[in-house]
């Protein structure tokens, strides 16, 4: 049982086929295979749409072409109109000077705009038409009476459908508008099926169109049409056209690619270039999952080791991060007028607790003590004097000492040659009621304030660390602050970088800050990602004040 037990099994047939590792090597290949198709997709979604929209684009300047040929239609039909209603206004209606004139333009020959013109006396209506050339009006003498009233002295064409009629028509009018006596009416003839043959020796064979009489584009005001079946198919594009009293609606649609076969197909040649492409990509992830399989069997112990390695490397570093931060506080205070917010970052180097931290201490109610400071070293013993300080400070600033008073007891309480260890500490005790800020320095950077005119740095006097020189005297300024001011108080780990001075720093970071943020914690968030040196070494703790009223 043993031996059996021990010996290699072979694989079988079926398995002969799958890469070392089993069903799992499939994922790279099923990658490439969603990744090849969803570019393929897009590629293809991109290109349509750019087709697409050439396409309108072409479409809407052939369109205003065609409008241009409409417009231009329009004196064809109300010069003749005008014309002979004129010549019977001079000539006080004489029927065969009339007749004369309007003859060449009444017929069905190509050229000839009207099947029917006839006269009308303005002051007689009702009594008919004077004279009729050409065949019968279709509109009726009622409709007529009404529409040549409705149309008198009028400075422009009259237009009228008689789209329902037997023989379908439409109908125009003009007279003279200043002393006109006399009224021509015309009408053209509309193709019964309103379908006329797409001509092939024309700038627009190429298109479909159907025109409407009015401003919708309606079955009952079609007049006429390139296609049997309306709407018109495919991509389409619309204007409407002035026409006398009435209007046009042209709409016109491709027969085929205005921009040619190769953009229209190029959609189709990247489907099939991408599939293509991607069975080819996925071939060939086969093969190295098999060679990276052969390869990760090989090194499979070096890596459990690495992995075991970083993991509790991984685990020591969340537990000197989680004791960080359970030394700082839990939760800033509110305060009405002050807006507050912090953040701590530990370094990216090493793993033990640094020495850098805040605190925000609330005095009175209007009375609000700010501290920062950094111990120097890591580990256990900078995390104890950092814990001794803060605790400290917290029992000073209750008693109500000011931030000089406060630095005075830490230099008696922490002396370097009983812990090994100096500290840098700013204390700022924060007056709402009067805008004033109170700063003690005891070898720390200066805080930046922050207004509406830029930043500056309120330098004062700064005291020796703590723990350099026991009972040491500690001077502090005052500085009254405007509406809307912000005050940021920082360790060394935000401003320093190698190879450059802390000045250069220090004016990067009152130059990062000046600018319009929206919320306190925007600002700390923007200066610590785009101030902070990449990668940090030091912890940094900043504090930011906003005063909102």
């Amino acid at each position: 049982m043993n031996e059996a037990r021990d010996r290699p099994t072979e694989p079988g047939p079926h398995r002969s086929r799958l890469p070392p590792g089993g069903w799992r090597s499939y994922w790279p290949v099923a990658a490439v295979l969603i990744v090849g198709l969803a570019v393929t997709a897009v590629l293809v979604a991109v290109s349509h749409t750019v087709y697409t929209r050439n396409e309108q684009r072409l479409l809407r300047l052939r369109i205003k072409d065609a409008e241009s040929i409409l417009t231009t239609a329009l004196p064809g039909i109300q010069t003749p109109l005008a014309s002979a209603a004129a010549l019977a206004d001079a000539t006080n209606g004489n029927v065969k000077k009339f007749r004369s004139f309007i003859a060449p333009y009444v017929g069905q020959r190509p050229g000839q705009p009207f099947v029917s013109v006839s006269l009308w006396r303005l002051s007689d209506l009702s009594a008919g038409p004077k004279v009729i050339d050409g065949l019968l009006p279709e509109l009726s003498p009622a409709a007529a009476v009404s529409f040549l009233t409705a149309s008198t002295h009028t400075p422009q064409l009259g237009v009228t459908g008689l789209l329902a009629a037997p023989l379908p028509r439409i109908g125009y009018e003009y007279n003279t508008p200043a002393s006109g006596r006399y009224v021509a009416y015309g009408e053209s003839a509309v193709p019964k099926n309103r379908t006329v043959a797409a001509s092939t020796n024309t700038a627009f064979s190429d298109l479909n169109f159907a025109i409407y009489l009015g401003t919708r584009p309606t079955h009952q005001s079609l007049l006429v049409a390139s296609v049997p079946h309306l709407p018109v198919p495919g991509q389409t594009a619309s204007v409407v056209v002035p026409f006398g009293s009435s209007a046009l609606t042209l709409v016109m649609s491709p027969r085929r690619a205005l921009s040619g076969s190769l953009p229209q197909q190029l959609p189709l040649i990247i489907a099939l270039t991408g599939i293509v492409l991607t069975i080819m990509a996925a071939i060939l992830s086969w093969t190295l999952a098999v060679r990276r399989r052969a390869a990760e069997h090989l090194a499979r112990e070096l890596e459990r080791t690495a992995a075991e390695n970083q993991q509790l490397y991984a685990e020591q570093r969340n537990i000197a991060q989680t004791l960080q931060h359970a030394l700082l506080p839990a939760a800033l205070p509110s305060l009405e007028g002050l807006e507050t917010s912090a953040r701590y970052v530990a370094g990216e180097t090493g793993m033990d607790i640094g020495g850098d931290w805040y605190d925000v201490i609330p005095v009175t109610d209007r009375r609000v003590l700010v501290a920062v400071g950094d111990v120097s070293g890591r580990g256990l013993r900078a995390a104890a004097s950092m814990a001794s300080l803060r605790f400290a400070i917290h029992a000073y600033a209750v008693q109500g000492d000011s931030p000089a008073e406060i630095l005075s007891k830490l230099s008696r309480l922490h002396r370097l040659t009983d812990t090994g260890q100096l500290a840098t500490v700013l204390c700022a005790m924060i007056d709402l009621e009067l805008h004033e800020v109170t700063i003690a320095s005891a070898g720390h950077l200066p805080p930046l304030l922050v207004t509406d005119g830029g930043g500056e740095y309120l330098n004062g006097q700064v005291g020796v660390p703590i723990g350099v020189e026991e009972n040491a005297d500690y001077q502090s300024i005052t500085v009254a602050l405007p509406e809307g001011a912000t005050l940021l108080a920082f360790t060394d780990g935000l401003v320093e970088r190698r190879h450059e001075t802390i000045d250069q720093g220090l004016a990067r970071l009152r130059d990062g800050a000046a600018g319009d943020h929206a919320t306190l914690t925007d600002l700390l968030t923007h200066v610590l990602n785009e101030l902070r040196a990449p990668p940090a070494e030091d912890d940094t703790a900043i504090v930011g004040l906003r005063w909102t009223s």
